[in-house]
């Protein structure tokens, strides 16, 4: 079964083409992210749009509609920073399904409005399911009561840690993010390890990687699970 790829409403289709250009108009990118748009993306589809008229489920502050994008790439990979310019350009909840050749996989950042100024919204780290085949079955859309309900489960299906109990998406994606940057300093450490030559440094990097392992570890476990 597939995971993250969902069969969606007809009555949801929307199938605009959206010009990159209009990207460029709404979110201010550097040259070296312009220059990857080009480079990595042929063409983007507003395909789907999940909302109150579309999917009959009532709207939420956190969640209005929900957008499914379908962008077809011109190469396997799509640079973060170039799915986030579109977050940043577009302020509802996106859900990318990123085509390459005869695969597909699905993308997507948790995103809020802001707290201190509700025109604008916050965009967390990235998940992603794996390449899946195009014509792979679709299962149907999660039971929820809204819209934000359905844009939670549709994220949690892509995040690898489960959620603590009572632990809100919020959360959720707050101590994933705080994972990825344990483990990003801990690939750090291993590399100063591997080129250190003094035996005390040695010792003390092996400390250090330790205490980063039971830091991961601890939020890793999912409390109160058997």
């Amino acid at each position: 079964m597939s995971v993250g790829l969902f069969a969606y409403p007809e009555q949801a289709a929307f199938g605009r083409p959206l010009p990159k250009t209009k990207i460029y108009e709404h979110a201010k990118l550097t040259k070296t992210v312009r220059t990857k748009f080009i480079n990595q993306i042929e063409k983007i589809v507003w395909q789907y749009k999940l909302a109150p008229e579309t999917i009959n489920l009532p709207s939420r502050k956190s969640a209005p509609e929900i957008e499914i994008f379908v962008i077809t790439l011109k190469t396997p990979e799509i640079g973060s920073e170039v799915l986030r310019a579109i977050d940043n350009a577009i302020p509802f909840p996106i859900i990318y399904e990123l085509v390459f050749g005869r695969r597909v996989k699905v993308v997507a950042a948790f995103k809020r409005p802001s707290e201190g100024d509700s025109t604008k919204w916050v965009t967390y780290v990235y998940f992603e399911s794996n390449w899946q085949q195009i014509n792979v079955e679709r299962k149907p859309l999660p039971v929820a009561l809204n819209v934000a309900g359905l844009y939670e489960q549709m994220l949690r299906e892509l995040m690898v840690l489960p959620p603590r109990p009572n632990e809100t998406i919020t959360q959720q994606v707050e101590r994933v993010g705080l994972i990825r940057s344990k483990q990003y300093e801990r690939a750090q450490l291993e590399r100063r390890l591997r080129n250190e030559k003094q035996f005390n440094r040695k010792v003390d990097l092996n400390a250090q990687l330790r205490g980063l392992d039971k830091e991961i570890e601890a939020l890793s476990v999912i409390k109160g699970s058997d």
